[in-house]
């Protein structure tokens, strides 16, 4: 099955030459989130749990925008730009799911676009 690139309303547009996902062989790949507010464009400025929050929301929006839930996700990755807020972002992200969660990594990174905190990757599966 070829790449294709669903349309996507309900999450923040992206701010780049990127698609916010695509989908292959019975995957979606959503691209690396962080925490705009897609009703307004504005980034959420506060905390990064308060980030972790809008990121999650956010890619629920768009997971039910290609009739996918939560459940769907099998792997993600999270990129923090300090380890410190690594207990406080799980404890968010961990709200998100009923079931079993999905695979995981998180990484420590040096900065994240515009001065984000964490931004959070997903695969989903059909």
């Amino acid at each position: 099955m070829p790449k294709s690139v669903p349309p996507i309303t309900s999450g923040p547009a992206p701010v780049g030459p990127y698609s916010i996902a695509a989908e292959a062989n019975g995957f979606v790949y959503l691209s690396g989130q962080v925490a705009f507010d897609p009703a307004t464009g504005d980034r959420v400025e506060e905390t990064a749990a308060a980030e972790a929050e809008q990121i999650m929301r956010n890619v629920g929006a768009i997971l039910s925008d290609l009739d996918l839930g939560y459940d769907d996700i099998v792997k993600t990755t999270i990129f923090l730009t300090d380890m410190g807020d690594f207990g406080t972002v799980n404890a968010v992200y961990g709200q998100f799911f009923t079931g079993e969660p999905p695979a995981r990594s998180t990484v420590q990174v040096a900065a994240l676009p515009v001065g984000f905190q964490v931004e959070i990757e997903v695969v989903a599966a059909r």
